[in-house]
């Protein structure tokens, strides 16, 4: 391994979830191409889920996988000198330390395991309700009974471990990107007013938290990649000047390109001029991606300026429950005979319900799969003989959704022939997760690390209120040049542009990038907010803000109050808005024809045989 004070400092990302694939760490480990192994394990939902495990037994609440799979790895680690960085810690981060500790010694390594506290905002709920602290979207009261609510703490801490020894850290709830910041820190000495290099940090963290999304994974142009069956996980090779390189292990599957990159830093942001992190607030339009060799993409010109004063806190509490039942259809007129099934189903449940004195659901969800009803009025497939119903209810009483669940069932002997796919039985009734995020004064905190049984405070840095000028854009492209003149044709977004979604609690994003330069003006003539408003108005209930990212050539749009509460809160079969570029992306937009044309940009487009009008 590379010491941690070289110019070169090499990171890679084994996993973006708990769930990921389990060969991730051990496919990175074995590559010879890391110095430092990072997994990002943690959630929002993820923390509640952690919580609520260690209220069962005071040792659980971290993550079991992590132990399993790094304690295989613990001699490969020890013999390559890798050292590892994960949040999974959980809401134990303590609990975590001791697991990994014992299944190091039983394989008889012996790693140095510190550990980062002080995220955890529980003892601080009731000082939260008297300051008048609200919810920071919404402004509603905070929970009285939260299952989780932790802080995002930064990458300091971290580095602060890494000072002490550390050879494995584990932290409980932080930002994402801080586990690739942290070590970065501690290998160049940055300090937290090194504000342009946190930004370039942080936006490496960002590329390669998500794994094999950085690597072609989830590409809009999915079929130019190859090797889904051994997609290779992201490495950054990262300088001192924060500039980064993106590349993957050699042999594996994937992609490595601007595009594949592109795609992911667009991935759950809100204003690219103004990303909050707790080490800095990053200003990402200017960022450049050049290919420089082979799945290489060097990464340049993020900028930065001094944090806020404030942690984001995640707080999740119940809110009810609810039932979600998925059946198949199959036959002529396929989706009428699910949704008028969904109608009985629900009829019944409600007569049943009112017998019994039950008020009626809090919210119903019911979406026919496979007729596009995700689409609302865009839909092209009403004529479907192959569907999947999904009916989901929620209400504040379990019986009335035990109700829902004993009566979804029955139609599959009483309403529409061709009812198929219940051998899994009744729809489970689950708790309903509420998300609740919040600002906290960072001096109400105390990070602490804990190395070899020592306990030590790392000091916060909060900048003066007047710290915090704008970035002015200096740097930034110059306006896109105007639509050429002449007849139109219209053809679907995707044409001209490729992006990607997420979500941030009920909000979605979604970014587009142009696959032209010259396609940005048409761009930002025919996809509007208004437009995208509109396009999505069957499922919105918020406004829709757009953000220019003239580094990558496209647009930012965050839509608000988009994922009916979004996570577990939402009953919808896609709670997170992860389809929703692939729905924008066949928005009709007009394009001058002459771009169709032989010597034209859209010559040979496959999506030319697509003309709308």
């Amino acid at each position: 391994m590379s010491a941690m004070g070289d110019k070169m400092l090499r990171i890679g990302c084994g996993g973006g979830f708990w769930g990921d694939t389990g060969e991730g760490p051990a496919q990175l480990v074995r590559s010879g191409q890391i110095d430092v192994l990072v997994v990002d394990y943690l959630a929002e939902i993820t923390m509640s889920l952690l919580a609520r495990a260690r209220a069962k037994d005071p040792a659980g609440g971290f993550v079991p996988d992590f132990v399993q799979a790094i304690g295989a790895l613990g001699p490969e680690l020890a013999e390559r000198r890798i050292r590892v960085v994960v949040n999974a810690g959980g809401v134990n981060p303590l609990g975590c330390r001791d697991a990994l500790a014992a299944k190091l010694a039983a394989s008889g390594v012996s790693l140095k395991i510190g550990v980062v506290l002080g995220d955890d905002v529980s003892p601080l709920m009731e000082r939260l309700r008297e300051e008048g602290v609200t919810e920071m979207f919404s402004g509603a009261p905070l929970p009285a009974k939260p299952w989780s609510a932790n802080a995002y703490l930064g990458a300091f801490p971290i580095a602060a471990a890494l000072a002490e020894g550390a050879d494995v850290v584990i932290t409980g709830r932080c930002a994402d990107s801080a586990l690739v910041l942290g070590p970065m820190i501690h290998a160049f000495g940055w300090q937290p007013s090194d504000y342009d290099r946190l930004s370039m940090g942080s936006l490496a963290g960002h590329i390669v938290e998500c794994g094999a999304q950085a690597t072609g994974g989830l590409a809009t142009d999915w079929q130019d990649v190859e090797g889904w069956d051994d997609m290779g996980l992201p490495i950054v090779e990262c300088r001192s000047d924060g500039s980064f390189i993106v590349t993957k292990p050699s042999g594996t599957g994937g992609k490595v390109t601007p595009e594949t990159v592109s795609e992911q830093i667009v991935y759950e942001i809100g204003d690219p001029a103004a990303y909050i992190l707790p080490d800095v607030v990053a200003d990402w339009r200017d960022v450049r991606l050049t290919q420089v060799g082979p799945d290489r993409v060097e990464v340049t010109g993020a900028r930065g300026r001094a944090p806020t004063r404030h942690y984001k806190a995640s707080i999740t509490a119940p809110d009810g429950f609810k039932a979600v039942g998925t059946l198949m259809i199959g036959g002529r007129d396929a989706a009428l005979k699910a949704r008028r099934t969904a109608e009985a189903i629900l009829k019944r449940s409600r007569r049943l319900m009112n017998a019994r004195g039950l008020q009626d659901f809090r919210r119903v969800s019911v979406e026919v799969l496979g007729a596009e009803d995700t689409y609302g009025p865009h839909a092209r497939a009403a004529r479907s003989r192959e569907v999947i119903l999904k009916a989901a209810v929620h209400h504040d009483d379990k019986a009335a959704c035990e109700i829902f669940s004993r009566e979804f069932l029955p139609s599959a002997t009483a309403m529409a022939q061709g009812i198929t796919g219940f051998a899994a039985g009744r729809p489970k009734v689950s708790p309903v997760v509420r998300l609740y995020s919040c600002l906290v004064d960072k001096s109400w905190l105390n990070p602490t690390i804990v190395v070899n049984g020592e306990e030590q405070l790392v000091s916060t840095f909060i900048p003066n209120e007047d710290a915090n000028p704008e970035i002015t854009p200096d740097l930034l492209s110059p306006a896109p040049p105007s639509v050429p003149e002449g007849p139109r044709v219209t053809l679907p977004l995707i044409a001209l542009a490729y992006g990607r979604s997420g979500d941030k609690g009920d909000f979605a994003n979604i970014g587009i990038l142009a696959r032209r330069p010259e396609f940005l003006a048409v761009i930002a003539e025919a996809v509007t907010p208004r437009a995208v408003a509109d396009y999505f108005a069957h499922i919105l209930e918020g406004p829709v803000e757009r953000f220019p990212l003239p580094g990558l050539g496209g647009f930012n749009f965050l839509l608000h109050n988009a994922l009916d509460g979004g996570g577990i809160a939402s009953l919808r079969h896609d709670p997170q808005g992860k389809a929703f570029a692939q729905m924008l992306l066949d928005i009709p937009v007009p394009v001058p024809a002459a771009w169709l044309a032989s010597g034209g940009p859209l010559q040979n487009s496959p999506y030319v045989g697509e003309v709308l009008a």
